[in-house]
């Protein structure tokens, strides 16, 4: 749904952007960054993920092997 002052809107927002460029290279920019951000957001939350699974499965790992072991009990001391 529309509404009738939209279209008037965004003509005077370019209007005001065509003369004032460098407000709209800022705006642009930002969008970028913003952009940028989320990107480097989403690769670091998927690198966390893997190495966190890598983290649980050598513990397993390692439980495991643990679990392998029998220690003997100390000999006894003469009395």
């Amino acid at each position: 749904m529309t509404m009738p002052g939209q279209g008037k809107v965004a003509t005077s927002f370019i209007d005001a952007m065509r003369g004032m460029p460098l407000v709209l290279a800022l705006c642009v920019m930002n969008l970028a960054m913003i952009g940028f951000a989320y990107y480097q957001a989403a690769s670091f939350n998927s690198q966390r993920k893997s190495n966190v699974q890598l983290v649980i499965t050598m513990q397993t790992e390692v439980q495991k092997l643990l679990s392998q072991c029998i220690v003997p009990p100390p000999p006894a001391r003469p009395q």
